[in-house]
């Protein structure tokens, strides 16, 4: 199995996919039924031996508590890290209203992630059956995260250290190529920045993408229009994105909308919703 077939399995997966699609047995409304969540996924690939790895460990990074790919697996030879962009019909539902989710933004978060699962099975699946061990972190019985998803109920790392896991879809992708952090936290790739993250670990060695970039922000425009989107001013030019207005917010969409919840607005209605910006475009 090479690149070529990989990427082809996967984009088969998605395209032919009944989760995919929203059905109408769980349709917030008649509006969404048939709703297409994700477009093609895109995919880059990094040597699990990549030094860059290791800086994820540093506490100003992620911190000690991110495992390195050889933690997961005794012998990985690659990392890959795909990203899953939302359909135009998922983002224009949610520039609508900049004050609260959109029905679509709901489904792309909650039933689209349910397909990103699906996914990092179904290709850790084949790529175990062509003889190679595999896994996705996120997946694995020893993942943790300290988020919305995975209350302090489920949180090893204590009290202390918010916001953080063992393993970070975001922080891979950098290093495997597929882009950069925005202002706002948010990862943009050549597909921008609305959609879902997943990555697998994998004894099949395949060659590394190049990073074409060496900044960590080097996709950002720094325009400033994730900041006017954020309903509660929760990201600032100056210092960032707060997490904690941003998590309070979205607990705040959990009361609203249980069981989904979500919000989005730093990533829709911006330059960087679908593509990498022009550097001082301020208008999507």
């Amino acid at each position: 199995m090479d690149k070529k077939d990989l990427v082809k399995k996967a984009t088969r997966f998605v395209e032919s996919s009944k989760h995919n699609l929203i059905p109408k047995e769980i349709a917030l409304s008649e509006t969404v039924v048939g709703l297409k969540i994700f477009e093609t996924p895109i995919f880059a690939f990094a040597d699990a031996d990549d030094q860059t790895f290791k800086v994820l460990k540093d506490p100003l990074v992620i911190g000690e508590h991110f495992m390195l790919p050889q933690a997961w697996l005794p012998e990985p030879k690659t990392v890959i890290s795909f990203f899953l962009p939302f359909t135009e019909a998922v983002k224009k539902g949610n520039r609508r209203d900049m004050e609260w989710p959109s029905e679509e933004w709901l489904h792309g978060r909650i039933e689209g992630q349910a397909l990103v699962v699906k996914l990092c099975h179904y290709l850790s699946e084949e790529l175990i059956q062509a003889g190679y061990k595999s896994l996705a972190p996120s997946l694995d019985e020893r993942f943790w995260s300290k988020t919305l998803d995975d209350n302090a109920t489920n949180n090893k790392c204590g009290n202390d250290i918010l916001f953080t896991s063992n393993w970070s879809e975001r922080h891979v992708a950098y290093i495997c190529g597929l882009g950069t952090f925005g202002l706002s936290k948010g990862f943009i790739t050549e597909k921008g920045i609305a959609g879902r993250f997943g990555s697998i670990i994998t004894e099949l060695e395949l060659s590394a993408d190049n990073r074409s970039y060496d900044n960590i922000y080097g996709n950002c425009s720094m325009c400033g229009a994730c900041i006017n989107n954020c309903p509660v001013n929760a990201i600032s030019l100056d210092k960032g994105k707060n997490h904690q207005l941003c998590y309070e917010f979205i607990n705040k969409t959990a009361e609203k909308y249980k069981p989904r919840y979500g919000c989005g607005k730093c990533q829709v209605g911006v330059p960087c919703e679908s593509r990498i910006p022009k550097k001082g475009n301020t208008r999507h």
